[in-house]
């Protein structure tokens, strides 16, 4: 993707609203995506209507683990809470409460840092050793608050700070779901919208994190941008104007030259801004006609 057009979709975004004055409908639907999402890539049986029961509609949903829907409640807070944080530093303290939030009544050790050895099934890294957790992250802290002081580029720093995270895996449970919010934390802080890893996305999200661990921290970059591609072309259908509306390929084959299957390539290979709803892919006007301005041919 290029960062021309993410860079064009922000601005087009934050004309209409800053990012924490978006409409708390906005909001509410965001934080069911991504607690949706976050937490059915690690296991959780919730479907996404059922999240959406319980955090919107605030309904009960049947026959579901306790665990699965605490997480659900919790994560969502945690996630709404970021707002709060936005504009502040990353802190070690600021990792241990959001795995507090989220885990509280959940694990026997939310908001601590882990005192066991674990290992990543099917990870090309190893974590560190359960007595060097403290200080990897106190260099992690330092690291990251130095290369954001110099001016990092936000992708770059973003798939940084979210390998080094998952490498040290400061928890005994749920670091995949906490690495997430702080990564989104992160954007939030450069005036960036929150980013959503849904379970569709989990293969590519785990290869580009295991390419990282041989320092190749290209595809990590690219699945980052193509995410954030996905947010802002999903926050602008909610409060951009009529250029800004999701449309079916179908439909926009009809205002291009393009046809069905060039257009769903493009989205593939995450040139096109696009996102997937009901199995299908969606685009817009404007993602279209920054599409045929940087990229596309004309």
């Amino acid at each position: 993707m290029k960062k021309v057009i993410l860079k064009e979709l922000r601005s087009r975004l934050l004309e209409r609203a800053s990012l924490s004055n978006l409409p708390k409908s906005v909001w509410k639907r965001n934080a069911a995506l991504n607690t949706w999402g976050t937490n059915a890539v690690e296991g959780n049986t919730i479907t996404r209507k059922e999240a959406e029961k319980i955090l919107i509609d605030k309904q009960s949903v049947a026959n579901k683990p306790t665990r699965d829907v605490m997480e659900t409640i919790q994560h969502e807070q945690a996630f709404r809470s970021l707002l709060d944080r936005q504009g502040r530093e990353i802190t070690l303290e600021t990792i241990l409460e959001l795995h507090e939030e989220v885990f509280r009544g959940i694990l026997k050790d939310a908001g601590q840092w882990r005192r066991v050895n674990v290992r990543i099934k099917g990870a090309k890294f190893s974590p560190p050793r359960m007595e060097k957790v403290v200080q990897e992250m106190e260099n992690w802290k330092e690291e990251y608050r130095q290369k954001d002081v110099e001016g990092g580029e936000v992708f770059n720093l973003g798939a940084w700070m979210h390998y080094e995270f998952e490498r040290i895996h400061p928890f005994s449970d749920g670091n995949g779901r906490v690495g997430r919010l702080v990564l989104n934390l992160h954007f939030l802080n450069r005036n960036w919208p929150p980013i959503h890893v849904l379970p569709r996305h989990k293969d590519d999200y785990l290869d580009s994190l295991n390419e990282a661990a041989n320092e190749n921290f290209d595809p990590l970059k690219n699945f980052l941008k193509t995410r954030m591609t996905s947010s802002l072309i999903d926050l602008l259908d909610q409060v951009g104007t009529k250029e800004d509306e999701l449309i079916t390929l179908k439909e926009a084959s009809k205002k291009t030259p393009y046809g069905n299957r060039y257009l769903s390539l493009r989205c593939k290979q995450g040139e096109l801004p696009a996102l997937k709803s009901d199995g299908k892919w969606k685009t817009s006007e404007t993602a279209l006609k920054l599409y045929m301005e940087t990229v596309g041919r004309k």
